[in-house]
This record gives structure tokens, C-alpha cells and sequence, in this order.
């Protein structure tokens, strides 16, 4: 038996607070006071038997209950947000709408194929394509706000409760402008890279780990001039009119280096290749238009990639 003390309130609460990591974070999000939601909260762990979250610092972390309620709860708001939509879409006589999360990697160079694809479908169903970090994308996954994501495979601790499968590899790439002091091969690129600005991705990115131990094991330990970013339009800027460094994934840049706009610089980086593909929530049944532009993903990465 579900316990009926349970409301709509406490699930959204929540995993807005486990989301956010923070009360004043989720009150602004959700337009209530800083102690409605700690009231609310404490209501549900009152009702659960159980604490899911403990103070961590200045901040708070969800506990190992609360990282299992939570699988359920974001569930629970997705299949709720996934009826409303349902019914909204047959009294507005267009189709479901299909929410998709693309990480650079894939946004320029999979999607826009894969949506002439599906447009032609003629589903009538509104789209929505939303870019940001991983961790974001699949918190919105999680909670019904996004229907799929297409990027790299997350860590093992990210994937609870989500199904993946595989398109393609790819690796990460060290990519400079045409005319860069590194492309004349008088000396290895990792003997002088500390000269110049390297442009990271950010701490929190699915590739920062691999591209932090590949230059480990390449004699790199520090980069002085070190700027982290998750914009490919700062990236292209800025090497434009600099001699910076961009580690990046090949991806993101393919179309650059075909052109001859952006150079890779002459380093094995296959250490760093990883499973790209799309993921989904494991307890979600896809509608007929999630359906088809998986596909037309499906088609898009087959005839990109060799």
C-alpha cells in the first residue's frame, strides 16, 4: 500500500532539492520559502522512516536511501508529466512532444541529420533540443523533463535506472588554429603545451577524467593556463585569435578540422576514445515519435561515422 501521506509536493520537492543539492537553490526554483521546503522535506523522511540527505560541508548530499527513492520518485514525475502531456497533445490533435538532451559532441554533427530525418516523418509533434553538461541532462532525464539523451556512455554510478546503447566511439582531440607554433613537429606538442592557454572541459564533464590521465601518463601533471569551459562557440572564438590549446571531443569539431579552419595536433589519442549513443530512462516506454528519431539517430551516426 502506498502511503497516502505522500503528495504530489513531497516528490517534487524533493528531487528538486537532490537536483539542486541546496534548500535556497530549490525554494527559488520552486517559489516558496527556504522553509516550506525543509518542512516539506522533513515531512517525507518522517513519512519514509529514513533520512535522504545529510549536510555536507556548507551544503547538504542526498544519503544512499535517498538515492533510491529518488530512481522511483523521478520515475513517478515523468510518467505524471508524460499523461499530462499525453492528453494536452490529443485535445490540441498533435502529437507527443519529444524532449531530446544532445552534449556538443553530438549537436552539430548527428542531430541536425537526424532531425531533416525525422521531420519529414510529418508526426506533428513539438520538439525540444536542450545542450548543457551531462550531469544536468541526465537529472532531467531522470525526472521526465528530457524523453533521451545523445552523448558519451556516463559513469557506472550515473546510470542507475537507465538503459544505453551504443552508436559509435570517438576520441578526444587536442585541436589548435591553422598556422599554431605546435603544427611545425620541431618539438612533441606535450613538451611545449604548458606555453600556451589549454582550454579544459569543465570538472564535471563525462571526458574530463580520461583527458586529466591521458596527459598524467603523457608527462603533463599541470597546465598553468588552464580555462574550463563547455561552450564550442567560445572554443572556436577564442582559438581564432590566440595560440590556445582546445581538448575537445572529436565530435565537436570535425566539421572545423574538415574545412581547415581547426587543426589536430599530431598526438595518438585513442586511449581517450569513448562509447557515444543514446540513453533512456529503463522503465520508459518510447511513444511512436521517440521511436522514430531514435532511428533517424540511429541512421545519422551510421552514415557519419565509418
Amino acid at each position: 500500500m502506498i502511503d497516502q501521506r505522500i503528495k504530489f509536493r513531497h516528490l517534487q520537492t524533493f528531487v528538486e532539492v537532490a537536483r539542486q543539492k541546496s534548500v535556497v537553490k530549490s525554494a527559488n526554483l520552486l517559489h516558496v520559502s527556504q522553509p516550506a521546503v525543509t518542512k516539506t522535506v522533513r515531512e517525507l523522511e518522517e513519512i519514509l522512516g529514513v533520512s535522504l540527505f545529510e549536510r555536507e560541508g556548507r551544503g547538504i548530499r542526498i544519503t544512499r536511501y535517498g538515492e533510491v527513492f529518488l530512481r522511483h520518485a523521478g520515475a513517478t514525475l515523468a510518467a505524471l508529466r508524460h499523461a499530462v502531456d499525453s492528453v494536452s497533445q490529443e485535445a490540441a490533435k498533435a502529437g507527443p512532444p519529444v524532449r531530446v538532451g544532445a552534449l556538443p559532441t553530438v549537436a552539430t554533427r548527428i542531430m541536425p541529420q537526424a532531425m531533416t530525418a525525422f521531420l519529414a516523418e510529418n508526426t506533428g509533434s513539438p520538439i525540444k533540443i536542450v545542450t548543457g553538461d551531462n550531469s544536468v541532462l541526465l537529472e532531467q532525464l531522470r525526472i521526465g523533463e528530457l524523453d533521451l539523451v545523445v552523448g558519451r556512455l556516463a559513469a557506472p554510478e550515473k546510470m542507475a535506472g537507465f538503459s544505453f546503447e551504443h552508436l559509435y566511439s570517438e576520441p578526444v582531440v587536442f585541436v589548435v588554429r591553422a598556422g599554431h607554433p605546435l603544427l611545425t613537429g620541431e618539438t612533441a606538442p606535450f613538451e611545449r603545451m604548458r606555453d600556451f592557454p589549454v582550454l579544459m572541459p569543465t570538472r564535471n564533464s563525462i571526458i574530463r577524467p580520461l583527458v586529466d590521465y591521458f596527459l598524467i601518463a603523457n608527462g603533463v601533471a599541470t597546465l598553468p593556463n588552464q580555462i574550463e569551459t563547455v561552450s564550442d562557440s567560445f572554443g572556436r572564438a577564442f582559438l581564432k585569435i590566440s595560440d590556445a590549446v582546445w581538448v575537445i571531443s572529436e565530435g565537436v569539431v570535425a566539421g572545423d578540422i574538415a574545412e581547415g579552419t581547426i587543426c589536430a595536433l599530431p598526438i595518438d589519442c585513442s586511449p581517450t576514445r569513448g562509447p557515444v549513443g543514446l540513453t533512456v530512462r529503463a522503465d520508459a516506454m518510447a511513444t511512436l515519435p521517440q521511436s522514430l528519431l531514435m532511428q533517424a539517430i540511429r541512421d545519422a551516426a551510421a552514415a557519419i561515422m565509418p
